[in-house]
């Protein structure tokens, strides 16, 4: 096991230190919890100290137990870890915040949150597992008043020392626009959508600039995502003739130099793999071999601008397609959108 590079968050003036690289937890439409907390289990051996969980995945409860074991156990203490989670869409009102942490802290057994997130800025809830089509008869495009009295009960989250920081996700530059002149404690990372095929430059940037640490979903593409978010034509980054001759370059599959490009581009990667031999190679990866300056331009200029996770299930009635939910048009999109 070998110690993993560490970045410094400041949330609240206070210096919080976070792995350059962690694991995702969310597997529900392919894996069982008890599976996914076993590969949780297995990167703690491995040496991972970074976990991005969420209540929405169902596996928190599992979850929690592997931690709690290998905290009693001494593998592991809790200053140690770094662990993540996130308010869902439908847990936006008021009070509602509060018994969503409480409820994680509970499954997790743990008595506070490295990090906390607001998993999509907008309260549109959909069933787990519905089709690409589905849509929510109450579901409205973002408000910034509405997402703000979700953001000061993360605040308060902060204040009753339940979390250390807090966090956004799926957010846009026009929706950090709104916001940001509004929070009392600024969100000090973002987790959006973020690989070789889909770097969003702009995006990116605007949080390196803001001091909100870009932190990337689907770091090698998402090839086994759900079929309601793929479409023909979608580029999984893995898949990119440019990946894949770096890789055998380095002779290591194309999903590594996905995580290596992510790593010393500045973005937190957190893969996800049940497999043993996929997730300690995903962990090790940036310890050594790092790509030149030629192939980290060479991966900047492949940029497909392939969303891949686009969201379908949660735009309003009303809406033209799932394009609104980023508002590609500069502004924040609106009902009539």
């Amino acid at each position: 096991m070998q110690d993993i590079p560490v970045k410094i968050l400041e949330s609240n003036g206070i210096k919080i230190k976070i792995p350059c690289i962690g694991m995702g937890t969310f597997g529900s439409d392919r894996f069982t919890p008890e599976q996914v907390a076993d590969a949780v289990k297995g990167g703690l051996k491995t040496g991972y100290r970074l976990f991005d969980c969420a209540a929405v995945y169902g596996n928190e409860d599992m979850i929690g137990k592997v931690l709690n074991e290998a905290i009693e156990n001494g593998e592991v203490k809790r200053e140690e870890l770094f662990i993540i989670s996130k308010v869902w869409n439908n847990m936006h009102g008021k009070g509602d915040v509060l018994l969503s942490c409480a409820k994680t802290l509970k499954d997790l057994q743990l008595d506070y949150l490295d990090l906390f997130f607001v998993h999509w800025p907008f309260p549109n809830h959909h069933a787990v597992g519905v089709s690409g089509d589905a849509r929510i008869p109450d579901a409205r495009p973002f408000i910034t008043d509405e997402f703000m009295a979700c953001w000061r009960q993360m605040e308060k989250l902060v204040d009753m020392g339940l979390v250390k920081s807090i966090g956004v996700s799926n957010m846009t530059i026009p929706k950090f626009e709104a916001v940001l002149p509004l929070c009392r404690i600024k969100p000090v990372a973002h987790e959006f959508e973020i690989h070789p095929a889909f770097q969003q430059p702009e995006l990116f940037n605007y949080c390196v600039e803001k001091n909100i640490m870009p932190i990337g979903f689907c770091p090698v593409g998402s090839p086994t995502r759900p079929e309601r978010d793929t479409e023909p034509g979608d580029i999984a980054a893995m898949q990119m003739p440019e990946i894949i001759e770096i890789a055998k370059k380095h002779n290591v599959h194309p999903a590594i130099i996905c995580l290596k490009w992510a790593v010393q581009r500045g973005q937190i990667p957190i893969p996800f793999s049940i497999y043993e031999n996929e997730y300690s190679s995903n962990l090790t990866c940036m310890l050594n071999d790092p790509l030149t300056n030629e192939e980290m331009e060479i991966i900047h200029k492949a940029d497909k601008n392939c969303r891949l996770i686009k969201g379908q299930v949660l735009i309003w009635p009303t809406a033209s397609d799932w394009h609104v939910l980023w508002d590609e048009n500069g502004k924040i999109c609106g009902w009539n959108d």
